[in-house]
């Protein structure tokens, strides 16, 4: 695997692991569907879809006015790996807590 680092930064910001989370289902979204189910601006998602797109989590196609984003299907075995990790994570109740 080439550097984890920037794929991990990518995923410790909550908005792009919450827009992750939704993309997660193998569908494509609207940036539109994005911006509202996360209220976040279309600057502010855009920045954060960018980010997702940069460590190729993400792949874009343009569609009209709109942007819609899906999971890249080329996402490599081990990048995938470590996303599911942490998909399966976010899913599991929190033990710890009291």
């Amino acid at each position: 695997m080439s550097d984890p680092v920037p794929l991990l930064a990518a995923l410790a910001e909550p908005t792009r692991l919450a827009a992750l989370r939704i993309l997660w289902d193998g569908g494509e979204h609207c940036v539109c569907e994005l911006m509202r189910q996360l209220r976040a601006s279309a600057s502010r998602m855009s920045r954060h879809m960018a980010a997702l797109k940069a460590v190729g989590l993400v792949v874009d196609r343009r569609d009209a006015q709109w942007v819609r984003y899906r999971l890249n299907p080329d996402l490599a075995p081990d990048r995938r790996a470590i996303v599911n990790a942490v998909m399966a994570a976010m899913a599991e109740p929190n033990r710890n807590a009291a």
